[in-house]
């Protein structure tokens, strides 16, 4: 669902017995209407960080920056432009598809009829990105929003003011934006009510969209979710708690578990078996897709219990602009602490959490610096350490 994207995803703890596994990265798994093949990921199905649908196609972004697509391309929106080289996160529309590039660029490709693919210029500083049925969304690093494309519902006309936002989503016909202080802000089509954020708008990290239905997810693991309801895409299944993750389809949503294992509701089948060790989701018209940890046997060694290594799951918002949290899985270690750094290498915070026990954690960065001072704008690099176990990722600081 949608920022800078995180490259560094999660290493989810498997236990197994009774032969010694180890973690080989991240495969692609999708399912749901498959009439143009969108959902057979092309071989080698390994080495993904990311994963977008698009109307019928579907996009899969590689740890060397590439991307590969596949599915429906009557438009070419399954030709990815050269260089395909540097790309930093992916998004999927109907009939087109984007890539941001890691010198904040955009690049666009595939049907072009209302403009979806002319990038909002100038073509810079931007951090995250999102594709709609027939427009585009931007996110730039001052927190500002820009979109392209099809607007007769005003879907492109940035509700002011334009600013303090963190992350972005769009629908059909309509757009989402999660401003810094957890509120979202919705706008276009609003016929079955998708603009109507549910009250209270407060304590939202993430938000995604759906054809005409929108989600939000709160920060204590519930999801919202408001719109046309035809097929039970707004019922949100019980136990409505310990979500991580939120995306939405045509007529679907899924919500990722904090325990790896992905729901779906509304006109969609459930993520197909082992439902385990899922690290990302999204949805594309009539399909889904989930970014799942790669497990092989090592040995033949005889284990109770095998522990995978420090890993951060997820830094959500990410942007940040005054807080964020960082979701890591561990196993026992008698001290731990975070460290972030900016890109000069200069240490600008340290967080010691003393020792922690084997499971998923998480620890809360506002955004300050070593004295409490606010630091400026910018990538910056967390570093959770302990012992000699030690995992990164990245962050982007918007103020």
């Amino acid at each position: 669902m949608k920022r800078m994207s995180v490259l560094l995803l999660p290493a989810i703890i498997l236990l197994l017995t009774p032969e010694t596994v180890d973690s080989s990265g991240y495969s692609i798994v999708a399912w749901g209407w498959n009439s143009s093949g969108q959902c057979d990921i092309p071989e080698p199905n390994e080495d993904f960080v990311a994963a977008a649908g698009g109307g019928y196609h579907s996009l899969g972004l590689k740890s060397d920056g590439t991307i590969v697509a596949w599915g429906a391309n009557y438009w070419g929106q399954c030709n990815v432009p050269a260089p395909n080289e540097g790309f930093i996160a992916v998004a999927g529309g109907r009939q087109h598809s984007l890539g941001l590039k890691s010198d904040g660029t955009i690049v666009a490709w595939g049907s072009n009829g209302y403009g979806q693919c002319n990038v909002s210029a100038p073509n810079e500083d931007y951090v995250a990105v999102a594709g709609a049925y027939a427009h585009s969304l931007g996110l730039k690093s001052d927190g500002t929003i820009e979109a392209w494309g099809r607007n007769e519902y005003g879907q492109c006309d940035v509700p002011l003011p334009n600013e303090d936002y963190i992350s972005l989503e769009g629908g059909c016909y309509h757009s989402l934006g999660l401003k810094s202080d957890g509120t979202i802000v919705a706008w276009g089509y609003n016929s079955y009510g998708q603009c109507d954020v549910p009250a209270p708008n407060e304590d939202f990290i993430a938000v995604a969209g759906g054809y005409h239905h929108s989600l939000g997810l709160r920060s204590d693991g519930t999801i919202e979710a408001w719109g046309r309801n035809s097929d039970g895409q707004c019922n949100v299944p019980e136990p409505n708690t310990d979500f991580i993750a939120v995306a939405g389809g045509g007529l679907q949503s899924l919500g990722l578990k904090s325990d790896g294992t992905i729901v779906t509701w509304g006109s969609t089948i459930p993520a197909p078996g082992p439902n385990e060790n899922f690290v990302a989701i999204a949805g594309g018209r009539n399909h889904n897709l989930g970014l799942q940890e790669i497990f092989v046997v090592i040995d033949d060694m005889v284990s109770e219990y095998f522990q995978v290594s420090l890993s951060i799951s997820s830094v959500s918002p990410n942007p940040i602009n005054s807080h964020t949290l960082v979701v890591f899985q561990s196993p026992v270690l008698e001290s731990l602490a975070m460290e972030i750094f900016d890109l000069s290498g200069r240490l600008v915070y340290r967080q010691d959490a003393g020792a922690v026990t084997q499971g998923q954690h998480t620890l809360f960065w506002d955004g300050s610096g070593l004295a409490g001072e606010h630091l400026t704008s910018g990538v910056y690099v967390i570093r959770l350490v302990g012992g000699m176990q030690v995992t990164i990722s990245k962050i982007m600081l918007i103020k």
